[in-house]
């Protein structure tokens, strides 16, 4: 049976790859194209997109750890500048153009291209919806049949179902946003100076969280006490098991496979510079 580690290894293997739309300067210039100016005006339309024209409160929860001011300084005016239908054809030529820099044509025709697209599809059609409004807005959008495109589009489908699933495991134990990175910092996987940057929360938000954690017996001043790592352990354990189901349907065999194909595309990405050293997604390194 297949184990929860192993939606783990894949999330960590993939996450570069779909994290092009973010950090790839290709992407950032098709936001552009279609009026979006400004790094985080086409972060929220280019990931929001597949939920339609919604406002700050939907994105704000849906995306969980952003501060709510922050998103509503961006959503909704996104949607007066580019319609969502807009935004998705941009997200697609942006990471088309990243990919073919970054692996080149000769990766985009290969065999084994096509066959991480079958296995990450296979995977992405068994993501189990109730709960994971990401998750279910994203397995909607429809992909020309180019392999690279269908296998961002399968990676990035199950990244937001595994994100959906980290939210519920966070509101099972009251970690709201803030939090969520207070803790994420103490345990190394980030800093507060680029979670502070990169999500908008301001120094009273942070130490509000903080004096909460303290107050938990989770934290002890900047370390976690054993508490709080059990917890944190605990959280990360949920998020793996939250994230199986897609990943079961596609068997232990076809998970190696993938991991496999994925290795070297990760590999790509990193070494290309488009996945940034203590970038605010905390991915760790794949064991």
């Amino acid at each position: 049976m297949t184990s929860p580690g192993t939606a783990r290894v894949l999330w960590t293997l993939a996450e570069p790859f779909h994290a092009l739309t973010y950090f790839a300067q290709e992407c950032r210039d098709a936001a552009e194209q279609v009026g979006l100016r400004g790094f985080w005006n086409g972060y929220f339309a280019l990931r929001a997109a597949p939920l339609g024209a919604v406002g700050p409160e939907l994105v704000s929860a849906v995306f969980y750890n952003f501060a709510p001011a922050f998103v509503a300084r961006r959503v909704p005016g996104i949607w007066a500048d580019t319609s969502p239908a807009a935004a998705l054809e941009a997200r697609l030529a942006g990471v088309d153009a990243a990919v073919r820099r970054v692996l080149g044509d000769e990766w985009i025709a290969s065999a084994e291209a096509a066959e991480a697209m079958e296995l990450a599809a296979t995977a992405a059609a068994a993501v189990d919806l109730p709960g994971r409004p990401l998750a279910a807005a994203n397995t909607a959008v429809e992909v020309p049949g180019e392999p690279h495109l269908v296998l961002w589009q399968a990676l990035t489908t199950l990244r937001e179902h595994r994100g959906d699933g980290h939210s519920v495991a966070l509101v099972q134990r009251e970690v709201d946003g803030v939090t969520a990175h207070v803790l994420a910092a103490a345990a190394g996987r980030s800093d507060r100076e680029w979670l502070m940057r990169a999500r908008g929360w301001d120094d009273e938000a942070w130490e509000r969280a903080v004096a909460g954690l303290v107050e938990r017996r989770w934290l002890d001043e900047d370390e976690l006490t054993a508490e709080g790592l059990a917890m944190v352990a605990a959280i990360e354990a949920d998020t793996d098991r939250l994230a199986l189901d897609p990943w079961q349907a596609l068997g232990d065999a076809g998970c190696d496979r993938l991991a496999e194909l994925l290795t070297p595309v990760r590999r790509a990405v990193v070494a290309a510079g488009d996945w940034p050293v203590g970038n605010p997604i905390g991915a760790p390194e794949p064991i």
